[in-house]
Parts: structure tokens; sequence; C-alpha cells
């Protein structure tokens, strides 16, 4: 394993990325959060460990002892050459995203390898994580018929901080919006902007697709972040939500959607296939989901 350079402190933006197409957009989304917020950026891979099964052969018989000891020995070779270069491999990718953090925003960002699955990593790394940012699809995932990235599901069941779900190419930021319908989950995201440097000084929408349920309209919403400065228009979008919010976006210039994640407990688990997963397909911007 190749020393790690970790940030010191709590409060890092942690980018895990891998030699997908989206490998650019996340670093370069990992940076400018940083940047924005004054954090640590940290950059994490994982060594693909992926290799084709081994055919179940009884050789007795075939070949002699001596024969068959060789052949396993040859393939214990063969795999370990496999995880050199896939740790080498994994070094240059994280050179890479340091050397692209430092030349668009003057970052020095650290990085690191570990091996284990990605959703045990984050979960392990969070205390000491402020922002967490992934592509919406892996270097596995399939791209033909638009689903999104297998890990992505899972990190965003699995973990409390922020999401930052990056989106196939990276533009300078100049506009957001939040999708807003008066719930808990979406007052609570209202009130993190407002708290946050992320997007302070950058005009923003409050869009809420039918009715807005609960106590929070969007005349609270508005206020409550014109009270930290911020500049606020308010839409209010009739048909599915999916649909309605993507041709928003779309038409109003929208850089980045910010939307409350998924709750706790029966709903929580019903991700594949909600409307927040139908949102994320639909949306062709970075998406930031709050807890």
């Amino acid at each position: 394993m190749a020393t790690e350079t970790v940030p010191t402190g709590a409060g890092c933006v942690l980018a895990a990325i891998d030699r997908s197409a989206y490998t650019e957009s996340v670093c370069a989304h990992a940076a400018w959060a940083a940047s924005r917020l004054g954090a640590p950026l940290e950059f994490l891979h994982l060594p693909d460990r992926r290799q084709p099964a081994a055919p179940s052969v009884d050789w007795s018989g075939s070949i002699g002892v001596d024969a068959q000891m060789e052949l396993l020995r040859e393939l214990a070779e063969l795999d370990e050459r496999r995880n050199a270069i896939s740790q080498q491999q994994g070094e240059q990718l994280l050179a890479e995203a340091a050397a692209l953090a430092q030349g668009r925003y003057g970052i020095a960002a650290a990085t690191r390898q570990r091996h284990g699955s990605l959703t045990e990593n984050l979960d392990a790394l969070q205390p000491d994580v402020r922002l967490f940012v992934m592509g919406k699809r892996g270097e596995h995932a399939d791209f033909d018929r638009g689903h999104l990235g297998g890990n992505l599901e899972r990190v965003a069941r699995a973990v409390q901080r922020p999401l930052l779900v990056a989106a196939r190419a990276f533009q300078e930021i100049a506009r957001f919006a939040i999708a807003y319908d008066g719930s808990p989950a979406a007052r609570r995201a209202v009130e993190m902007v407002a708290a946050s440097p992320l997007l302070r000084g950058l005009p923003g929408d409050v869009v809420t697709v039918g009715e807005a349920r609960g106590e929070g309209g969007q005349d609270w919403a508005r206020e409550t972040l014109a009270a930290r400065g911020f500049e606020i228009a308010c839409h209010r979008l009739e048909g599915a939500r999916e649909e309605a919010l993507a041709a928003h976006v779309e038409r109003a210039g929208i850089g980045l959607l910010v939307m409350g994640a998924w709750g706790h407990g029966r709903v929580r688990n019903l991700f594949v296939g909600s409307t927040t997963t139908e949102v994320l397909r639909a949306c062709r911007i970075p998406v930031l989901l709050l807890r």
C-alpha cells in the first residue's frame, strides 16, 4: 500500500474516484466545493479487486501433484502482479486528481487508497468528513440503460453527511435551486444552505412542484435564505416532480440542484425507483443531497 497523505482535523471534502468517465468531473466538483468551504480536500480510491472467477476443476488424474502445485504457484503470482498493477494505477489516478485540484484551485489535496467496499470505507471515514463527492455512475455502471451506479445508491442510503453527486461534466456553478416541498427534510436543506458558505453569494431558486406541505411555505424558505444575504426567486411548478424539476433547471440555467435526502426506516430503503432516484436520473447537473 502506498503512503497515504491524509489531512489533519475534521471537516474535509472527501471525493471517491475511480476510472469512470465521471472522474475528472468529480475531482473538479470536489476542488470547487473545498475552495468554497475553505475545507481540506482528500481523494479516495479503492483498487478494483474484480477478478474473473477461477473454474472449479478436478485435476486428479489429469496432472501430477507437482504440476498442480506449480500451477497454483503461478496463479498466485499472477494475482499478486494484478494487484500490484492495480495499486500503481490507483496511485497514478490519485496523483492526477491532486494535480487537477492544485492547478485549478491552488488546493494541495491529500490522497489515499484503501481496501474493502466503498460504503464501508465512507461510513468509517465520515466522522472527519464535511462533504462527500462522487459521480452518478462508476466505471462498472450500465451507461446505455441510464442506471445510477450501484455504489451511489448504497452510499446515499448509508452516509449521514451531505453528498454532492457530480454530473458528467463540470461547469462553474453560478446559480442554484432548492427542491422544496415544505417537509422537514426540505426545511432542513434550506437551513443548511443558509448556514453554509458553499453557495453563499450565488443567486438561487426555491422550486416547489405542486403544493408545499407542512408549516414551512416558500415565503419561509425565501426569508430564511434572504436573512443570510441570498438573492432568491420562488417558483411553483406542476406535473411529475422529476420532469418538472429537470425542465426548470435547464430553462433557468441552474448549475446545482439541492434536495433533502432520504429519511430513515422503511421509506429510506425505497431508494431504487423513488422520486429522488428519478430526479438524479433526469437532471444533467450536479445534485447536492442534504439530510
